[in-house]
């Protein structure tokens, strides 16, 4: 059993930045690729970013490309998104999921565990 605990979310500016973090209990962490998805109320649910188990692979949606970056620290348990000149369309809630798989993915196909989220606001 693998329990995904997110912070960092909140409000900010447009043009502004947040780090989210997530981190992972449990001894496996490593085994597992990991990403950041968002969703807003009456949207369907959209992958952000993702990192493989060694962070060798990433991926990034098109919308976030440039401005927001996935990264993980093994040793802590932790991975991380930074998120650099955000804007009002960024705002959703945040979630942290877990794939137990060598491989980045692209999509919440076969997600292991999920976080319960943290809301990130930009105003404009």
């Amino acid at each position: 059993q693998v329990q995904l605990v997110e912070s960092g979310g909140g409000l900010v500016q447009a043009g502004g930045s947040l780090r989210l973090s997530c981190l992972a209990s449990g001894r496996t962490f490593s085994s597992y690729a990991m990403g950041w998805f968002r969703q807003v109320p009456g949207k369907e649910r959209e992958i952000v970013a993702a990192i493989s188990w060694t962070g060798g692979s990433i991926y990034y949606t098109d919308s976030v490309k440039g401005r927001f970056t996935i990264s993980r620290d093994n040793a802590k348990n932790t991975v991380y998104l930074q998120m650099n000149s955000l804007k009002p369309e960024d705002t959703a809630v945040y979630y942290c999921a877990s794939r137990r798989s060598k491989l980045v993915f692209t999509s919440d196909y076969g997600m292991d565990y999920w976080g319960k989220g943290t809301l990130v606001t930009v105003s404009s």
